[in-house]
């Protein structure tokens, strides 16, 4: 009998490599964050230098003058000019984010390397209010990451505090609070997980034949679900949040030509050391020349990930600046409708890709500063989510006063102009204009 055998077996493995993993968290940074960034990675790498930045100065004050309407406070700062307004805002911003909050619980639970990578970087991608978007959460298939270990990862995730983080639906979030109370009540999970919208528009009634409960059960679950918070991550939000935006992209006019231009004016302008690239070369010491050519290593990876993150952004805003030509050429103030998926099919990468190039950036022009999300909605009733709701101002801002508009009425009015939009989608875009129902408004 043979004791060798041969078994073809594959295998799914996380590789999750430096330079993949800092290419990714420099395209999720904002201009501002980058900039401490490279300030922090020229003290800490010798092989890094800062050049002289007055020629960006020059330029963006040539920008200024060819667009008057670039807010001036949101000048960028050069070489040791202070920022007052900023610093403050900036002070302890590391401590009181709720991606450091999620890291120091991972530190503490002694997980394996590969799953502590993991839960690290996605706590990096939970967003202000909390929650994980499923976008990214598929973008980290992209990485060849097992389905299996992207599951213990959200597990261990959604175990942390606050309760409810790293939900991917307003459902799980308030489900995984529930699920950590004593004594809660069955009913209040079923209806958190299948009946929100029936008990956001107070449709108790459907409520109970569906589940087979008394009008009771389904108040006293009401006033459970109420106790809950629909956005843990906020109580990590400063009371009062820097007004200060430093734009990330300018859309304006050169040379008679709508232009999409990068706002990298203020960012140091860094590059390879001359001396110790000299001194890489030229040193006998082994320990010397291992320390050197590990930092050169790093300086390199910096510098291909800051060419990266700049292309990407830079095909990202052609896009939007594309797609939204009418808008920016003051000829209309409706968006078209514009998908993340749609914009990643274009640009040939993944949309997750897309995704953290979008986050926490802001784009000014002419009509105002916007985050660059504000141009990204799904086509409803032919048109984006921003033309519905401007449509929707029109209406509730010519109404009578005494006989205001209900959403049955606002959703006919709309279907007159083409537009065929639910009744709950119609109360579900009033609120978040933050405008009451009818008989709040009627005076």
């Amino acid at each position: 009998m043979s004791l060798i055998s041969l078994n073809a077996e594959l295998r799914q493995m996380l590789k999750l490599t430096p330079q993949l993993l800092q290419s990714m968290e420099l395209l999720q940074m904002n201009t501002q964050e980058l900039a401490e960034y490279l300030s922090q990675a020229t003290e800490e790498n010798p092989l890094l230098e800062q050049e002289d930045a007055a020629d960006l100065h020059a330029a963006y004050e040539e920008l200024r003058q060819k667009a008057s309407w670039i807010d001036g406070a949101a000048a960028p700062t050069f070489a040791h000019e202070e920022h007052p307004t900023w610093e403050r805002g900036q002070l302890d911003r590391e401590a009181e984010s709720l991606a450091a909050f999620l890291r120091d619980q991972l530190e503490r639970l002694r997980l394996p390397a590969p799953l502590l990578a993991l839960c690290q970087y996605m706590a990096e991608l939970v967003d202000e209010d909390g929650y994980l978007l499923p976008a990214d959460l598929d973008g980290l298939q992209e990485l060849k990451i097992p389905q299996a270990l992207i599951r213990q990862a959200l597990d261990i995730m959604q175990g942390l505090e606050p309760a409810g983080v790293c939900a991917r639906s307003l459902s799980e979030c308030l489900a995984l609070q529930l699920t950590r109370q004593e004594n809660v009540s069955p009913a209040a999970l079923d209806i958190v997980s299948r009946f929100l919208p029936e008990l956001g528009d107070k449709r108790y009634n459907r409520i109970c034949q569906e589940l087979g409960l008394s009008m009771k059960e389904v108040l006293t679950a009401k006033e459970q679900i109420a106790s809950l918070d629909p956005h843990p991550g906020r109580v990590f939000q400063a009371a009062e949040p820097p007004v200060f935006v430093r734009p990330d992209i300018f859309v304006l006019e050169l040379d008679g030509e709508l232009r999409a231009v990068l706002n990298e004016y203020y960012l140091p302008r860094i590059s390879i050391n001359s001396y110790y690239a000299q001194l890489l070369k030229e040193s006998d010491e082994r320990e010397t020349r291992n320390y050197l050519q590990q930092k050169m290593q790093q300086a390199k990876w910096l510098l291909h990930s800051l060419s990266r993150r700049g292309a990407t952004l830079q095909r990202c805003a052609d896009a939007i600046l594309d797609a939204q030509r009418p808008f920016f050429l003051g000829q209309t103030q409706e968006l078209a409708p514009m998908g993340l998926a749609a914009l990643s099919s274009r640009l040939g990468v993944h949309p997750s890709t897309v995704s953290r190039a979008m986050r926490g950036k802001y784009l000014q022009c002419r009509q105002g500063t916007y985050p660059l999300r504000y141009f990204f909605s799904r086509a409803i009733g032919g048109l984006s989510r921003q033309a519905v709701k401007q449509k929707l101002l029109l209406l509730l801002r010519d109404e009578d006063p005494q006989h205001p508009l209900s959403d049955q009425q606002l959703c006919d009015l709309l279907s007159v102009d083409g537009m065929q939009i639910a009744r709950r989608t119609i109360a579900k875009y009033r609120a978040e204009l933050g405008v009451g129902p009818s008989s709040a408004r009627r005076q």
